[in-house]
């Protein structure tokens, strides 16, 4: 689930609601703030976790500042993880996370580099929650690149993305993640889930990974969605061992929430 910056108070209101009604004990976000001002400085992972009651959560910063705007890559006095565990400091900056109502036991973090070259976007407006919203053309600069995952006590490890726009990059960047999962998913004997914006329409995740994508549903855009760009993967899972969640538009993103669960 994608969140975009928002900068009045009733927009927070808003994003509690709509992550209470997810009604989820995980959940990976992308595109998510943390101490900025243009979303009113506030830990948005944090906000998140309180919404659906969770103690356990981390943040990944891509970049310290605000992509589109002014932004510098993280250097070697940034943390490159903060959590509800720690006591980092770190500066306004934008990410990915993941909260959890399950126990975690470790933190893991994958740097997957960026395209050298940007590309024309459409995009949104501010106005992207709305039913049919403005669009501009753009050209974006790729900011780096990462993955985190959640190592959790039920016996899964929760992998999250954001890959790359640039064709071919993020095929490199899907690669590189799997071989870390499946290293990771050894390593602590859990099975693995990888989820997140991967960029790669078509099922290109599944063909080019070779793992199971769990549901088939356009996430992208949220007030008609037209592509997956969203996908939750895995080759550990039979059939039978869980079940596709459908999700209305949240309200507060320009992705539809994908979700599972999981029989025990």
């Amino acid at each position: 689930m994608e969140i975009p910056p928002n900068k009045s108070g009733p927009s927070l209101a808003a994003l509690h609601r709509a992550i209470a009604a997810l009604s989820t004990d995980v959940i990976a976000v992308q595109e998510i703030d943390f101490n900025l001002p243009r979303s009113g400085e506030v830990k948005q992972i944090a906000e998140v976790a309180s919404a659906m009651g969770a103690k356990d959560w981390a943040f990944a910063p891509s970049v310290i500042g605000t992509p589109g705007e002014k932004w510098r890559k993280l250097n070697d006095d940034d943390a490159r993880l903060i959590t509800n565990e720690g006591d980092q400091i770190l500066a306004g900056s934008y990410g990915i996370g993941i909260a959890s109502k399950i126990k975690v036991l470790k933190w893991h973090r994958l740097e997957l580099g960026n395209s050298p070259i940007g590309m024309p976007l459409v995009v949104p407006t501010e106005s992207e929650t709305r039913s049919r919203p403005k669009i501009r053309a753009i050209y974006v600069h790729d900011e780096p690149r990462l993955a985190i995952a959640a190592t959790l006590e039920n016996g899964f490890t929760i992998f999250n993305t954001h890959l790359s726009f640039v064709p071919g990059v993020n095929i490199a960047q899907l690669k590189k993640l799997k071989k870390w999962a499946q290293e990771i998913g050894e390593e602590t004997n859990t099975k693995v889930l990888l989820m997140g914006d991967l960029n790669l329409p078509k099922n290109l995740p599944v063909a080019l990974s070779k793992w199971s994508s769990l549901l088939t549903q356009n996430t992208y855009p949220s007030w008609g969605a037209k592509v997956q760009f969203d996908y939750i993967l895995s080759d550990q899972l039979r059939p039978d061992e869980y079940q596709p969640l459908s999700f209305s538009p949240s309200g507060v993103s320009d992705h539809l929430p994908i979700g599972i669960e999981i029989s025990r």
